[in-house]
Order: structure tokens, then C-alpha cells, then sequence
């Protein structure tokens, strides 16, 4: 807007007339608002007619684009004399009590105490200025306990006292961290992973290993990788090739398994889920033994590949877990009482998981399974025929991990 030149009110007459379907907006507050004080002083507004005002009023709306009410109070602010401009903006404060004597002193008690609990800094310092008379603790003495905690927040506190936290491990409220009372009951199982080595930084195949502690009943899968898409589908598997109900879940403190997806498809299956303890090495000692006995034995220490993961777990699937449950037996542990008390586990018998669990009495089987069913998978063939099979689809399983050689 141009502030130099005087404009007649013919000239604001033509101007109205010529844009009366043209709209004008201003930009800047601070020249709008100087632009009108200037234009009402050089059209000497105190002096002007009453149709004549009437003109100017619709020139300054319509040049600056503002309503007609917002043009009358920037008129009457002219009329009264003060400064047609705008009013800068006082932002509403609460008046000070607590001054910065008061906060570097209550530092300085913080600091002598070691940051004790709010309703304590506030007795002290009520018993310093009340019966030890120190008139610096005049206004602290009525400091509530939430005003004494914003105090600590200030920056004044904060320049005057620098408190070290160190970090602290975040706890994971996602199964209860004991060991399984099974009771005598199947169906708590012990769970633990076994990876399959890596090779020039490529990660090879990861084993699950499941196996029940009362009847050692053990279910082997095979994964590419420990991700939710990979695991739960396999883990869903095992699960569904155990005979009876399953009532518990333990694992080690592995992420794999300690994550809401796994804890969600437990809680849908009514599974009771819990992990190992802080040195109780033996809290998940079944599932590491069979993972060098069964695992380790059978698969070796070398580097599978992760794109074998499927052919390994059809292996499971259909030759090495009917071997491990029906034709491979296990030493059935009793504890024993020495002359101490000191409890020591005897291996005195061995007998195969499905022995084990037709032996046992008010076992909830799931629905395609039953004390016959499983006696007869188990009379279907000799241990040594079982194993001579097993053996047979390992080596053709193996000729796969080899790579092919070309001309």
C-alpha cells in the first residue's frame, strides 16, 4: 500500500466504482494498520461530513479487506487519540512466590539427603524453619508436595543439582519366570531353539525343539528363520502333534518366544507360559539335553542352509518324531534320597515316550488320539525297521545339503 500520495475523495469515489466486483486483502497487520492511520489523516477525518465519512469508511474496508466492525474500531482508536496499530500480545503469567534463593535451598537440601520422597523433603523442611528457626525455609515450610516436584523440574533446580540415573533393564511382563509344576500331568512342555551355524555371515537353518517332561514325548521343527512369520506357523504344528492336551509352555528368555504373538497364541490355546530364571541353569535342562542327544546327533554341527528348512521339517514331520515317540526309548529318571537328603536322579529304567504315556492314568488326549490308536502306530513296526527308514530318508535328506557340482 502506497502512503505518500494524498488521494481526493473523487479519486475514492472512482476507486470504489471502478472495482466494485474486485476483492483486496491485505497482507502485513503492521502496514494495514499504518496505511489506515494514514489515510484517515490526510482525509482529515474529525472534519469530514457525515456522507463524506460514510465513503472513506468503505474505501478503508475495501482496500484492506477488513469487516466493517474491525474498520470501526481502528476508527475509534483514531478518534481517541491513541495509535492506530496493533496491540502486541501480553502473555498471562502467575505472579512468582517461590523465588531462586528458594529453589537453589531446596537443592541444596536435595542434595544433602539424596532426594528423598516428596512428603519427606516437605517435613524437613517444615522442622527447619518450625523448630530449628531458620527463616530461609520461610516460604519452602508451605511448599505442597506437587509444587515441591514441579520445583524440581525447573531449570534453576537442574543447573544447581545434576542427578545420575543409570539405565535400568526393561522388564518384560510377558510370561510368569519360575519352573513347571507338572505334578505327575503331561502336557508341560520344555522348548528351547537350536541354530544350525552360520557361513561366510549367512545364517543357516534354526531347529525347534519341544519335548514334554513327564513323558519325554518330543516334536522337532524347522524353521528358515525366528520371525513371526516363520515360527508360528511351525509352532502351531508342534503343537498339534502332541496326543494330549497341552497345559504348559516353557522356554528360555529368547525373544522368539517371549513376544506378545507368541503369548497371544497361547492365551488362545490356554497354555500357561513361563520362562527361566536367573541362575537356575536346570530350569530348561530337559530341552538342552535333547538337543545334543536327539538335535545335534542326528543334524550335526555344520552349516543347512536356510532354504532346506522346509524339506528338514517334513523329515520330522513324517520319519524322525514318529521315531523318537514310538521306537526310541528314554531313560526314565527316579529320584533318589541319600543319607543327606540331597535328592539324585537314577536311571534304572527306559521305555519309549508312548509307553510312557499309555501308562499313565486320566491322560486328556486330543481328538484323533487314544491309548489304541497310539499302540497301534507303535505295533505298526519294529524299532529297528523304524530306525533303518529313518536313517534311509536322512541320507537322501543330506544329498540335498551337498552342492552340486558342474562340468
Amino acid at each position: 500500500m502506497q502512503t505518500g500520495a494524498e488521494v481526493s475523495l473523487e479519486q475514492i469515489r472512482a476507486i470504489l466504482e471502478s472495482t466494485a466486483g474486485v476483492a483486496f486483502e491485505g497482507r502485513d497487520r503492521q502496514q494495514v494498520y499504518a496505511w489506515v492511520e494514514t489515510t484517515l489523516r490526510q482525509q482529515r477525518w474529525s472534519e469530514l461530513k457525515r456522507g463524506n465519512r460514510g465513503l472513506v469508511r468503505r474505501y478503508l474496508e475495501k482496500l484492506t479487506g477488513r469487516s466493517r466492525a474491525q474498520v470501526t474500531r481502528l476508527i475509534q482508536r483514531y478518534e481517541a487519540g491513541d495509535a492506530v496499530a496493533p496491540k502486541p500480545y501480553l502473555r498471562h503469567r502467575f505472579p512468582t512466590h517461590y523465588t531462586r534463593a528458594d529453589i537453589v535451598l531446596l537443592a541444596t537440601v536435595d542434595e544433602a539427603h539424596e532426594n528423598l520422597s516428596g512428603p519427606a523433603t516437605r517435613k524437613i523442611l517444615q522442622r527447619e524453619f518450625n523448630q530449628f528457626g531458620d527463616v530461609r525455609y520461610e516460604r519452602l515450610a508451605q511448599l505442597s508436595v506437587a509444587q515441591l516436584y514441579r520445583l524440581r523440574k525447573s531449570r534453576v533446580y537442574r543447573q544447581r543439582r545434576v542427578i545420575y540415573r543409570p539405565t535400568h533393564a526393561t522388564q518384560v511382563g510377558i510370561g510368569e519366570r519360575r519352573a513347571p509344576q507338572p505334578q505327575g500331568r503331561p502336557g508341560y512342555l520344555r522348548v528351547d531353539t537350536v541354530h544350525q551355524g552360520d557361513l561366510n555371515g549367512v545364517k543357516g537353518v534354526y531347529h525347534i525343539n519341544a519335548v514334554d517332561e513327564v513323558t519325554q514325548w518330543q516334536v522337532v521343527g524347522c524353521v528358515p528363520q525366528i520371525s513371526e512369520a516363520h515360527l508360528l506357523p511351525v509352532l502351531e504344528l508342534i503343537l498339534a502333534q502332541f496326543p494330549f492336551q497341552i497345559r504348559g509352555f516353557h522356554s528360555d528368555n529368547g525373544s522368539e518366544y517371549i513376544n506378545h504373538t507368541v503369548a497371544a497364541l497361547l492365551g488362545k490355546l490356554l497354555i500357561e507360559q513361563t520362562k527361566s530364571r536367573p541362575r537356575h541353569s536346570n530350569d530348561n535342562g530337559l530341552a538342552e539335553c535333547k538337543n545334543g542327544a536327539v538335535i545335534r546327533k542326528h543334524m550335526g554341527y555344520g552349516h543347512i542352509a536356510a532354504e532346506h528348512a522346509r524339506a528338514i521339517h517334513t523329515f520330522y514331520q513324517q520319519q524322525l518324531n514318529p521315531y523318537l515317540n514310538f521306537h526310541r526309548p528314554c531313560g526314565v529318571p527316579e529320584c533318589v534320597a541319600d543319607r543327606k537328603g540331597k535328592l539324585k536322579r537314577t536311571y534304572k529304567r527306559y521305555a519309549t515316550p508312548c509307553e510312557l504315556v499309555c501308562e499313565l492314568a486320566g491322560v486328556t488326549f486330543t481328538a484323533n488320539h487314544s491309548v489304541d490308536s497310539l499302540q497301534r502306530q507303535a505295533r505298526a513296526c519294529s524299532d529297528t525297521e523304524a530306525a533303518a527308514a529313518m536313517q534311509q530318508a536322512k541320507r537322501k535328506l543330506f544329498t540335498m545339503f551337498q552342492p552340486r557340482r558342474t562340468a
